[in-house]
């Protein structure tokens, strides 16, 4: 933002800043400049200090209370040392006595973004560092899950956005993760949000940030996850829950780059990677009417699909090593007995993955010795019904499943939502499986 009301000297400014790859937007006023900070967001200030009306000290003022974080250069043709320090104490970056050398305040303006650039880098860093998991890990050696890896790193280096279908519970996250991972984007934020998991006006601010006094309780600016993953890959889980009016916010800045942040005018733009999951057929919830078409199809450039566990049933033994090593039980090694190692490769898993890291750690947690028995796995099974699970041989995988399913109901006394958090499952993916097997 260039302020001179020297109209020859503001054209001359503008149009050298243009040629050299800046956005510049030129005013004739500071009371023209405030108005335009009402609909568009600046990096970098340049003020002529004496100007009719609002003056170039004044307008600095005035545009950090708007913006605190624009760096602001100050033009003086009255160069004493008073106005130089009003003008650093009121905020400025620096300032420049006229007639001034372009090529010194080109110099100036890089130094200001600089010095902006690495301040948001880190306040961003350290923003995301709690929400950012730096390690992950893909167990795997069937020929489903090496598949699996060689899609991802081969779309990782792309650019292009990334729908991830699956189950729930089958590492879906992981995959997003190891798609960032690969990319040239590795050394920016990877942002993960829970499509489903804020009430819609949340999810909003969330996701685009709020000003003050945006809505109660907002009592200061805040950035949202498009901010801070600037650079980088922002993860929609549970894409399918998002709410519709939300939906044609996120397309409109999928085509554009650009966002408002809530209650604000003023637009602002992020540089992101879009990775989205889901565990819903999104062709069926275009035909509800519950999700756009449009951003369905913007969303799906390239389409991955994590494989259930029963169709990788080779890794359920590595996935199992690396359970009990990841955790330390109290510092006493546990491995499984043969008998409940059998019995978990005969299991359906219908959550997949998610439920056999807590079939693992709840059988750790329960088994007295060094061995993991059966009972420890399933005690509501067990304990009312030992002699059930000793003949689960004889049983496909569909009766297991549905056996387990029952099981689980009657132990939460029907309440599904336990049974389903239980199983490691989704509650929509359990009523699925109630549908399927008809369970009363």
């Amino acid at each position: 933002m260039v302020v001179d009301d020297e109209q020859d000297l503001l054209q001359i400014l503008t149009k050298r800043l243009i040629r050299k790859g800046f956005e510049v937007s030129g005013f004739l006023s500071g009371e023209e400049a405030l108005q335009e900070l009402k609909k568009n967001h600046y990096d970098i200030g340049i003020f002529d200090i004496k100007m009719p009306g609002i003056d170039g000290i004044e307008l600095l003022h005035e545009v950090k209370k708007e913006l605190p974080e624009i760096e602001v250069i100050i033009l003086t043709g009255h160069g004493t040392i008073e106005t130089a320090i009003e003008a650093m104490k009121a905020g400025a970056y620096d300032y420049l006595t006229k007639p001034y050398n372009l090529a010194e305040l080109e110099v100036i303006i890089e130094k200001a973004m600089e010095k902006k650039r690495l301040f948001e880098e880190n306040t961003r860093l350290k923003e995301v560092l709690q929400m950012e998991g730096s390690q992950f890990h893909l167990i795997g050696e069937s020929p489903a899950f090496k598949n699996l890896l060689e899609m991802t790193r081969r779309i990782a280096t792309s650019q292009v956005s990334v729908l991830i279908e699956g189950e729930s519970g089958t590492g879906k996250e992981l995959i997003a993760r190891a798609i960032h991972a690969w990319s040239d984007r590795k050394d920016q934020p990877f942002i993960a949000i829970n499509s489903g998991g804020l009430v819609e006006n949340l999810l909003e601010s969330e996701l685009f940030g709020h000003v003050k006094g945006a809505f109660t309780g907002a009592q200061t600016d805040k950035k949202g996850l498009l901010e801070m993953a600037d650079g980088g890959t922002i993860f929609f889980d549970e894409v399918g829950e998002m709410p519709l009016n939300l939906q044609v916010k996120l397309l409109r800045f999928f085509e554009s780059n650009e966002f408002r942040r809530v209650g604000d005018h003023r637009l602002r733009y992020a540089n992101v990677r879009v990775v989205a999951a889901t565990n819903r057929n999104l062709k069926e919830e275009i035909k509800k009417g519950t999700f756009r078409e449009d951003l369905y199809f913007r969303l799906n450039v390239v389409n991955i699909v994590t494989p259930p566990l029963r169709e990788r049933k080779e890794d359920i033994p590595l996935l199992i090593k690396f359970f009990l090593k990841k955790r330390s039980f109290a510092n006493q090694p546990k491995e499984l007995s043969e008998k409940a190692y059998r019995f978990l490769q005969s299991y359906s898993f219908p959550g997949n993955i998610r439920e056999l890291s807590h079939l693992i750690e709840r059988g750790a947690l329960l088994a007295t010795g060094e061995q993991i028995e059966i009972e420890n796995l399933f005690p509501h099974i067990v304990f009312e019904e030992k002699s059930e699970i000793e003949s689960n041989n004889q049983l496909t995988l569909e009766q297991m499943e549905m056996k387990h399913i029952e099981k689980m109901l009657k132990q939460f006394d029907g309440n599904k939502t336990k049974a389903a958090e239980a199983l490691g499952i989704s509650l929509r993916s359990l009523y699925r499986k109630i549908n399927e097997y008809e369970i009363t």
